[in-house]
């Protein structure tokens, strides 16, 4: 979980340059993370043990990739387009809020004072390590919409973890990942196939196809299949409070670029991300966990 969100971290900045270059859309580098990450896992399938998947079952990983994938991409890529990367970070930092609460409504999963307390530890560091680097966030053209699209990403991913958590376990993860991209890509391509004819992928620099690359490889393919393994071992309340390790990336980044440094306010962002996740690790549900 924690790869996996170290790859997510770093998308948010990436995905702005990629569609700052006017030539990609948002709908478009959905398109590219839905349909590449679709491809990759039919290859990979090719080296892997075949697995029937009966019926009743492809129309429940056609649920979960509405949910995980369509929704969940689709409004957090159009949303960062709309808004800032720093904005969109912020909310974030709700996904692991709405798990909880979901996961107790539907998996009748505790909540206990060290799994609240550890996510809001982890929701303060977060928020700090965001606002703190709001001043070299780029606008987008119309935040408010863009922080909506966003929070519905949040929302669609919270509900994908909690009604998947058990029927996930059924499979291997390309087994379940090629269907779950397959059935997306389905979902998404009548509508961007304009989209395709239009593009001038001629005008693409070497920058924004790298940036595209490593949106498709790195921040989905790898990813998915890392958050795959740890959604399989660990409850649908720890998995989401992983979130909170997006921001440490994004300002690690930041650091490294020159575009930003360590402060005391963030060192101590870091820390109570940590013990928030430490927090809910040790906590009652998750302890009872297998």
């Amino acid at each position: 979980m924690f790869g996996a969100n170290a790859l997510w971290g770093l998308m948010a900045p990436v995905v702005k340059i990629v569609l700052a270059g006017g030539v990609v859309t948002s709908l478009m580098m959905t398109n590219f993370r839905i349909l590449g990450a679709a491809v990759l896992f039919w290859v990979a399938s090719a080296f892997m043990r075949k697995e029937h998947v009966p019926p009743m079952d492809l129309l429940r990983l056609a649920g979960a990739a509405m949910l995980g994938i369509v929704f969940n991409q689709g409004c957090y890529v159009a949303g960062v387009g709309l808004t800032s990367p720093g904005e969109a970070s912020i909310v974030t930092t709700t996904m692991p809020l709405w798990v909880m609460v979901l996961a107790a409504l539907i998996l009748k999963e505790p909540i206990t004072m060290k799994k609240a307390g550890g996510i809001a530890l982890g929701a303060a560091g977060a928020l700090i390590l965001v606002l703190s680097g709001r001043s070299v966030s780029a606008a987008g053209g119309n935040p408010m919409l863009g922080d909506l699209l966003v929070l519905t990403a949040q929302l669609s991913y919270a509900l994908y973890l909690t009604f998947y958590r058990n029927f996930i376990r059924r499979y291997s993860v390309v087994t379940l990942m090629k269907w779950m991209f397959t059935f997306a890509a389905i979902a998404i391509l009548p509508f961007s196939i304009k989209e395709y004819a239009s593009t001038a992928w001629h005008a693409l620099s070497w920058a924004e196809i790298a940036g595209a690359a490593y949106v498709v490889v790195g921040s989905t393919f790898l990813a998915y299949i890392l958050v795959m393994i740890g959604q399989k071992n660990l409850r649908p309340t720890l998995v989401g409070m992983y979130n909170y390790v997006q921001p440490i990336v994004a300002s690690l980044v930041g650091v490294c670029l020159g575009l930003d440094r360590f402060t005391p306010a963030k060192i101590l962002a870091v820390a109570l991300i940590f013990s928030g996740v430490w927090l809910v690790t040790i906590s009652r549900a998750a302890r009872s966990e297998n």
